[in-house]
């Protein structure tokens, strides 16, 4: 083959090195416009596994890094003054000047054409004369920018600055300073890179770097390799400290604020995408340079492997897009969490050092245990003290998370374990029959902290479907009283009532008929507080008068008079998902000019009538909460930023608790799905609104292991976790969660008959008894644990 690549740097150059040793024959030329020498950046962090690849891959060039890094397992936290070290981590790193000198070194010696100070060529000669041309160019790819029509990029521009230092503190470990300034918080993320050197970035939020004067040379414009003088004399002041006399490195050092890329599509016909110009991710994750090696390995090996040029790149982007995409979604989790670094610097410092290793939901508690189980046990221990959990002659943090006791209002619950309110679409004339008491019975009895039912309407016309269940006829509250009975004669599980009106997603086909498709007969009309449609397709909701407020009010009231007769312990007002109170809160739905629409202030105003009426009838001694979406997922749609003040004012209202759901207002959303990706708007619910007020947080939204349950409390971004499908693939999920962890106790409370079962199967694996097979050293786990960068001492050069 014949290839073109077009960028110099460590992708583009192990891609031409890898394509060499897999066929001599293939000739390969690559440009780059900078010098050989040039390099913006100081050091390059690789993973365990990107390291194994590359030795698979070339054991050669594998070795001759390998003699370079700098390698540690420790991560420092600095923090008000205090220090926090956590081990087992695994990083190793070497200067990047480093990495592309031997990149050039192997391809020189493979017989790669390097043009070096020299742009390439223009790409349509390129793809006339090549049979591949690879666009390794950077994020700011102008081989994309020139084929953007084809590749679709979507650019996301964060609102945090940063700036790429270097200092010769040759630091012994990951560094994470974290500095309260008179402006706000400012962090620096450090690692070491070789025995002369280190990497120096600093961070911080676009109102601190407003605030602090760092925006005084914004107009200025830069050339390609010059540094902003000012803002690094400063930054040298700023952390004097932390320097402690050593120097600090500018290269091309100047403000930025992160772009993440994305593409719809990483090939068109010989072209291709590969790093930074087909995807970015943070730097807090350290990814950028490890991603762009493991596309190169990627890409080789499909085209090595796939006779035709298409299906080869065609096998590269489907190989290669879901490990980035998962890369992203941390990335962007981890980026998420520093722009609002400012929420969490107030919490115990322990804590804090453990909701920043697991911002990214990368690191978990059970694998931080793996890693440091010192630290982890702290983690446990502090949770629980501040939680007054620690019985006498129990040591602290011996009971999971998860199974200790939280209290919602008045209401006293066993653990932080809620069954997900879920649609059955199973109802008959509304009232709830057999079926429901097996599905929310099953539930109690397996050990879950608090039931929730399936959205209840308020009326026949309030339903999505003809299978939804009701409130609206005392026969309805009598089938419901049988099943709150059942719950509390069998379990200790407490249960509660999710109220709601479907507005207009209404008079809609049962799920598995067709999802929000509407009824073919025997449909009702829909109302809503626009004549807006939910989605193509959808009927068209009359925009309801203040008459039907009224009615629709006084709906709710009778219904929850009849759930506090059936003996529901809570009640929820759904005001999520896009139906009726959700779809009041929504730009997306509201278009009303009069006192209910406009403004957030008037899109609240009868969600808040609906719940101050329901309130009053309730019991007193029986919480209220409050169901959210807390984004549309939808340009002009509501915000995380929104959901802070709808949070804000139904908590003032008297909401004991904000359970944070997401979306399902219009069928334009685009979520970003991902494994817990609705708890950062719980965490920001909690930190900014409910925890100064006294009121809880519920998060939800595919929380589906013990682990995640766990990691969510004790880094304080939720007080309770509710679990949706995977309690339809388990109903005992609770229980098994307890056996696993190996905890006995009040928090998961086994029925009498079920007892027998309360231990785990044995299986093949579990059963075997295990020779020994190794010696007891004396060294101890801290060896293993605790590894720091201490490199012989040399005197100090500049990179």
């Amino acid at each position: 083959m014949r290839i073109a690549i077009v960028g110099g740097g460590p992708g583009g150059l192990y891609f031409a090195a890898l394509m060499k040793q897999l066929d001599p024959a293939h000739r390969v030329t690559v440009w780059e416009r900078n010098a050989p020498d040039d390099t913006f950046g100081f050091g390059v962090v690789f993973s365990d596994e990107t390291l194994g690849g590359i030795e698979n891959a070339d054991p050669e060039f594998a070795a001759a890094m390998a003699d370079r890094f700098a390698r540690w397992t420790d991560i420092d936290i600095h923090l008000d003054g205090g220090s926090h070290t956590v081990g087992g981590q695994g990083f190793a790193a070497l200067g990047r000047r480093e990495l592309l000198r031997l990149l050039q070194d192997r391809c020189r010696h493979l017989g790669v054409e390097l043009h070096f100070g020299t742009a390439a060529p223009d790409t349509a000669e390129l793809l006339a004369s090549y049979d591949l041309t690879v666009a390794a160019d950077g994020a700011n790819s102008r081989v994309r920018q020139a084929f953007a029509e084809e590749f679709r990029p979507a650019l996301d521009t964060r609102r945090n600055k940063y700036m790429w230092l270097g200092t010769d503190l040759v630091f012994e470990a990951f560094q994470f300073f974290v500095k309260q300034t008179r402006w706000g918080t400012v962090q620096v993320h450090g690692y070491p890179y070789s025995d002369a050197g280190s990497t120096f970035i600093v961070e911080m939020h676009e109102d601190v770097w407003r605030r602090a004067g760092f925006d005084a040379t914004e107009g200025e414009e830069f050339p390609p390799g010059t540094s902003d003088e000012k803002a690094v004399d400063r930054i040298r002041e700023l952390f004097a400290a932390e320097l402690d006399g050593h120097r600090l490195f500018a290269n091309n050092s100047k403000w930025l604020n992160f772009t993440t890329v994305r593409n719809e599509r990483w090939h068109h016909g010989g072209l291709v995408l590969l790093g930074d110009a087909a995807h970015t991710a943070h730097f807090s994750i350290g990814s950028g340079t490890k991603l762009a090696m493991e596309d190169a390995l990627a890409l080789a090996a499909c085209l090595h492997e796939h006779p035709g040029l298409d299906e080869a790149l065609t096998a590269y982007e489907a190989e290669r897009r879901p490990v980035v995409e998962s890369t992203q979604r941390a990335a962007q989790a981890s980026l998420e969490w520093f722009e609002n670094i400012g929420m969490y610097v107030r919490q115990e410092p322990t804590q804090f050092c453990f909701n920043l290793l697991t911002r990214s939901r990368r690191i978990t508690y059970d694998n931080l245990r793996e890693r440091d189980g010192d630290f982890a046990d702290r983690v446990a221990a502090g949770f629980a003290a501040a939680q007054g959990a620690v019985a006498a002659g129990t040591a602290a943090g011996a009971v999971p998370a998860m199974f200790q006791p939280f209290r919602i209002g008045q209401l006293e619950l066993k653990n932080r374990v809620v069954v997900s309110p879920m649609d059955m679409y199973s109802a008959v004339d509304g009232v709830p029959g057999d079926f429901h008491l097996v599905h929310l019975g099953s539930r109690a009895m397996g050990g879950a902290g608090l039931v929730m039912t399936e959205m209840v309407c308020v009326s026949e016309d309030a339903r999505i479907t003809p299978g939804c269940t009701g409130l609206w006829t005392d026969g309805q509250r009598d089938a419901w009283r049988r099943i709150v009975s059942y719950v509390h004669g069998q379990s200790s599980a407490r249960i509660g009532l999710q109220l709601g009106h479907a507005g207009r997603k209404g008079s809609t086909r049962l799920m598995w008929e067709g999802m929000d498709d509407p009824l073919a007969e025997g449909n009702w009309p829909v109302v809503g507080p626009s004549p807006l449609p939910y989605g193509p397709g959808s009927a068209t909701p009359r925009e309801v008068t203040r008459a039907d407020l009224d009615r629709i009010t006084a709906d709710f009231v009778a219904a929850a008079r009849r759930g506090a007769e059936a003996g529901f312990d809570l009640l929820e007002l759904h005001c999520a998902h896009g139906y009726l109170l959700s779809s009041f809160l929504s730009p997306l739905a509201n278009r009303r000019t009069d006192e209910y629409g406009g403004s957030l202030e008037n899109r609240l105003r009868y969600p808040l009538e609906v719940f101050d009426a329901v309130r009053a009838v309730w019991p007193a001694e029986r919480p209220v909460i409050v169901r959210i979406s807390a984004t549309d997922w939808a340009p002009d749609g509501n915000t995380e930023h929104d959901a802070v003040e709808i949070a804000r004012a139904f908590v003032s209202h008297g909401a004991a608790a904000v359970d944070v759901s997401s979306g399902q207002v219009t069928k334009d959303e685009r979520p970003a799905y991902g494994r817990s990706y609705q708890t950062p708007f719980a965490d920001r619910i909690r930190h900014e609104v409910a925890a100064a007020a006294g009121a809880a947080v519920i998060a939800v939204g595919a929380i589906a292991s013990y682990d995640d349950v766990n990691s969510i409390l004790l880094a304080g971004r939720a007080d309770l976790c509710a679990i949706g499908r995977t309690h339809l693939y388990d109903p005992h999920w609770t229980l098994h969660a307890a056996a696993e962890q190996d905890y006995r106790g009040p928090a998961a409370d086994w029925p009498l008959p079920f007892r027998a079962g309360s231990r785990k199967p044995p299986s093949a694996r579990t059963d075997a008894v295990r020779p020994r097979l190794s010696l007891l050293r004396a060294e101890g786990p801290d060896r293993a644990v605790h590894l720091r960068w201490t490199p012989p001492r040399q005197p100090a050069r500049v990179p």
